[in-house]
């Protein structure tokens, strides 16, 4: 229970931080756009590169990572055909289903794993499986339905590699698979970037909330709470039923992929629709909301199956 208390407390300060930065006006009228930027083109592609270059690759195949793709991909599809059906557009479908199924692995993620589940490795599986499968997908999604893509096929099938996040996690998952050492005068400044972007991308959700209505309201509301209700309730259920009735899984294991089903939207989805400038409220308001969600359904999920 720690973990979760610890996680959810350090998120919170460095998001009250960036509220109170935005407040005060500190970084001016385009503080919230640079970090954005610097997250997304600089500090993200660090990280993720550093993270997955020291990560081994086999823990990917395991039925948890099975329990997640599918879970993910349910509560996802739930979104995207809810999505279609009241014609919510690409981009902000796309948004939505990242809200809906994305969870918070990194910054949020590992301090529960350590605290709660024992292992900070668990949920490398998780973050594997969202940087490699999840990440370049939608970001590839995203950038084919923005208005400014008109080029070739061709050049359209390369998106992928055009994207920093994306050329980040790949190269991570290339070095790692290769076995290659990276010298580290290479290693420690890319360390160094990367460790500005989960703060980065806090303190801009933090700017973000400065003069912003109650979560839940306007346009997007609809969107919202369908996300909040999938992210918070639909995809830790999916989890415990594919993980307890299909895969057999008991004990530490199963409370391993229901707890990591269970965590909130991720912070850097925000940093994504405000990249692609798409979604923002709903990614703000899916985040917030998710998130404060998500302490109660951790709680009880670690009280009934710890």
């Amino acid at each position: 229970m720690q973990g979760v208390l610890t996680g959810f407390a350090v998120i919170a300060v460095v998001i009250a931080v960036g509220y109170a930065i935005g407040r005060r006006g500190y970084l001016g009228a385009q503080g919230r756009e640079v970090l954005t930027k610097l997250a997304f083109h600089v500090a993200s592609p660090a990280l993720l590169f550093t993270t997955l270059a020291q990560t081994d690759l086999s823990v990917i195949f395991s039925s948890r990572l099975l329990v997640t793709a599918l879970s993910t991909a349910a509560a996802a599809g739930v979104f995207v055909a809810v999505g279609v059906v009241r014609h919510w557009g690409v981009g902000r479908t796309t948004i939505g289903a990242l809200c809906s199924s994305y969870v918070n692995s990194g910054n949020l993620g590992i301090p529960i794993a350590v605290y709660v589940l024992g292992d900070a490795s668990l949920v490398a599986p998780v973050l594997l499986f969202q940087l490699v499968g999840v990440t370049p997908v939608a970001l590839t999604i995203l950038d084919l339905s923005g208005k400014g893509e008109k080029g070739p096929l061709w050049r359209r099938l390369l998106t992928p590699l055009r994207n920093p996040i994306a050329v980040g996690s790949l190269a991570g998952v290339a070095v790692s698979a290769t076995g290659l050492r990276i010298p580290a005068p290479v290693l420690d400044p890319l360390t160094l970037i990367g460790g500005m972007s989960v703060p980065a991308v806090l303190l801009a959700f933090g700017i973000s909330l400065c003069g912003s209505t109650m979560p839940g309201r306007g346009p997007d509301r609809h969107p919202v709470f369908l996300s909040v209700a999938l992210k918070s309730v639909g995809q830790p259920a999916a989890a415990w039923a594919l993980a307890a009735g299909v895969f057999g899984l008991r004990g530490a294991p199963l409370l391993d992929v229901v707890v990591t089903s269970a965590l909130p939207a991720a912070q850097n989805l925000y940093t994504y629709a405000s990249s692609y400038g798409v979604g923002e409220r709903l990614a703000r308001d899916s985040i917030l909301l998710s998130t404060v969600l998500s302490v109660p359904v951790l709680v009880v999920v670690a009280a009934l199956l710890g």
